[in-house]
């Protein structure tokens, strides 16, 4: 039997049959305020395995950074339509935005600068919580998964991603600073499951940027301690690939199918769908 990476046992997760059906998908936000940890990697890199294990994915990129949708090979300044444009104006066709990518069981809901003007708009907008969860609604049906890739702030285009998920996945930097922004992250959760949506859950903790010294060891270990069964068991190693994928527009899952960080993605995927957050 494996071991995770402080040497505890676990079940392997065997590679999951592909849907002959889609949907409806669950919605995850890939969420944490600090910048940096991994979460656009993350949300692209699990797409691609999802989508090599038969899912369908759809990405909503809502970051104004616009980085999923780069990483995706799609340039978001000529976007005609983005996640923007939908949060606003209700007659839009949700799939008229919706943009196909170069790979297969991947869509992804384009986001540019535009968005950054979206906070302080939707302070006036009634239900203004909720309008996220009102677009993908629309969508639901035809994803086995829709990954929010959340901006690195508490703002409100956060509260709105996570009003609109199922369920949360926390990408944690192997760095001791990495940890001291989680405690307010899961105040907000917990503010959101209480007030707002109450079938919000953590589906895990996934540890990025690891690295076999003594820091990332020490680091891991508070990790484990401070949230037991939420770490995935899958840790993603730091890695070059992972910048050459960026720049060549594609998942590493695809872009370098055997390199070990594929390896990892692919098993978290394994994992998602194994504990059944993932059909």
């Amino acid at each position: 039997m494996p071991k995770d990476m402080l040497g505890r046992d676990y079940e392997t997760f065997s590679a999951p049959e592909p849907l002959e059906n889609h949907g409806p998908a669950r919605i995850i936000a890939m969420c944490n305020q600090k910048g940096g940890v991994g979460k656009t990697t993350s949300s692209i890199n699990i797409a691609g395995a999802l989508s090599q294990y038969g899912r369908k994915v759809l990405i909503v990129d809502f970051d104004p950074q616009g980085a999923a949708t780069v990483g995706l090979g799609i340039n978001p300044n000529t976007a005609e339509y983005t996640i923007y444009n939908l949060l606003f104006d209700a007659s839009l066709d949700v799939h008229e935005v919706v943009q196909h990518t170069d790979f297969d069981g991947i869509d992804i809901i384009p986001a540019n600068i535009d968005l950054s003007a979206a906070e302080v708009q939707l302070v006036t907008e009634v239900g203004r919580e909720q309008v996220l969860a009102g677009v993908l609604r629309k969508v639901r049906d035809e994803y086995d998964a829709i990954i929010i890739d959340c901006q690195p702030s508490l703002g409100l285009l956060t509260v709105n991603a996570l009003t609109a998920a199922d369920g949360v996945i926390i990408p944690v930097a192997a760095e001791f600073f990495a940890l001291r922004g989680v405690a307010l992250l899961m105040q907000s959760i917990e503010k959101i499951q209480s007030r707002i949506n109450p079938n919000l859950e953590v589906y895990g903790v996934l540890v990025t940027m690891y690295t076999r010294s003594l820091h990332c060891e020490e680091v891991l270990q508070r990790i484990y301690e401070a949230f037991n069964e939420k770490v995935l068991h899958s840790v993603i190693s730091r890695s070059i690939k992972l910048p050459d994928s960026t720049v060549a527009a594609a998942p590493i899952t695809i872009f370098m199918p055997n390199h070990k960080t594929s390896l990892e993605y692919r098993e978290v995927s394994r994992e998602l769908i194994a504990k059944g957050i993932i059909a």
